[in-house]
């Protein structure tokens, strides 16, 4: 069952980023603990439909911060090596946090996991956003179909 408006995320999932030309550890709750944060998760770095979603957080991110987030997350079932060269590719530094959610932990802990096998990728994570104060879920956009609609920048301003 997937996770809902008003519940705690799991905090102590282990999650990665590149620093300094290393990827380091650091937990969801390092992320969101005492802030308000918007994540987004996508199928697959560099996928055609994730291709757009990524560059459309990129462009609204100062819009989406005026209105009292702090920080943008992208994350995927991707190592933190990938993450970092999607996110450079699509002009993400600085606008957009690229984490990876490497072995699909997280996406498995919010019930939001999907198994692309048939595609030969495994399990991933749904698409999905969600709006997150204080590790509380504030708004939970879920992609039901296929594409990007609910889970878009500009859905996600629509319910800021």
């Amino acid at each position: 069952m997937a996770i809902a408006v008003g519940e705690q995320l799991p905090l102590d999932i282990a999650l990665s980023e590149m620093r300094d030309g290393t990827p380091e550890s650091l937990t969801l709750g390092d992320i969101v603990r005492g802030r308000r944060v918007v994540v987004f998760a996508v199928p697959g770095a560099f996928t055609p439909t994730c291709n757009v979603q990524l560059p459309g957080y990129v462009d609204q991110a100062e819009a989406i911060k005026a209105k009292g987030i702090d920080e943008i997350v992208c994350l995927s079932v991707n190592d933190a090596y990938v993450m970092e060269a999607w996110g450079h590719d699509a002009g993400a530094d600085g606008r957009v946090r690229m984490v990876a959610d490497g072995n699909g932990d997280l996406a498995r802990a919010l019930g939001l996991s999907v198994d692309l096998s048939r595609f030969a990728m495994g399990v991933r994570s749904q698409r999905f956003a969600l709006v997150a104060r204080d590790g509380r879920v504030e708004h939970l956009l879920v992609e039901t179909t296929p594409g990007l609609d609910a889970s878009s920048a500009e859905s996600v301003l629509a319910v800021l």
